[in-house]
């Protein structure tokens, strides 16, 4: 019982040791010069090659980039919630634990994503508005690989409904599949950006589901 618990910790840290690799391999494999920049890019051949079988969809770029204030907004009713619990104990350690340990899991991949906008692996393939911009983790992507596996792991925890959880569950992976093949096709970031978000909110999400499992009653 306690090996099947604690499975989903060690298979998040594994998961993150391949994201640390892919973005070693993403510095040092195959690296030339592409895209309207002109920046270093890792894996080059593949990466120019489906971005130019893609194309470039600012449409698509621009549903994505307004439908990521969905996450936003789940982020925010999972706060509110925190803090109905909150004023309504009067205490912090009082609030679910699982509640605490989703915001510390959201500010952990705020600072990924801030960490890498400040140390950039690498450029979009594409100016944006006439500017160069970091494009490594895809940061749409990431908001919404972060967030929806969170929504479903919670609405299963918290509501007893089996048609309710069926709807909401299959509703968010829609709009996650939407989301991420969206921003894979749209043309603004490379296919290893793609990758590399997938595998840093895999690696940390399955991280958190292992801990909240460990120390959290159902």
């Amino acid at each position: 019982m306690i090996t099947e618990k604690i499975k989903p910790l060690y298979s998040g840290i594994v998961v993150l040791l391949i994201f640390v690799l892919w973005t070693l391999l993403i510095k040092i494999v195959d690296v030339h010069s592409a895209g309207e920049s002109g920046t270093l890019v890792g894996f080059a051949t593949i990466n120019t090659w489906f971005h130019k079988l893609t194309g470039v969809h600012m449409w698509i770029y621009t549903a994505t980039d307004w439908l990521g204030l969905v996450p936003v907004a789940v982020c925010m009713i999972f706060a509110i919630y925190g803090l109905i619990q909150l004023i309504s104990r009067r205490s912090l350690f009082k609030v679910d634990l699982d509640i605490i340990l989703l915001g510390i899991y959201y500010i952990v991949v705020i600072a990924g994503y801030l960490a890498f906008e400040m140390y950039p692996v690498n450029y979009r393939p594409i100016l944006i508005e006439g500017r160069i911009e970091a494009s490594y983790p895809s940061s749409t992507t990431l908001l919404v690989l972060s967030v929806m596996p969170t929504l479903i792991f919670q609405v299963n925890r918290r509501i007893k409904s089996q048609w309710g959880r069926k709807l909401i569950n299959v509703m968010t992976i829609i709009f996650t599949a939407f989301m991420v093949i969206g921003r894979l096709v749209a043309g603004v970031h490379w296919l290893t950006d793609i990758i590399g978000s997938v595998l840093l909110c895999a690696g940390l999400f399955l991280l958190y589901k292992g801990v909240v499992i460990l120390t959290c009653k159902q």
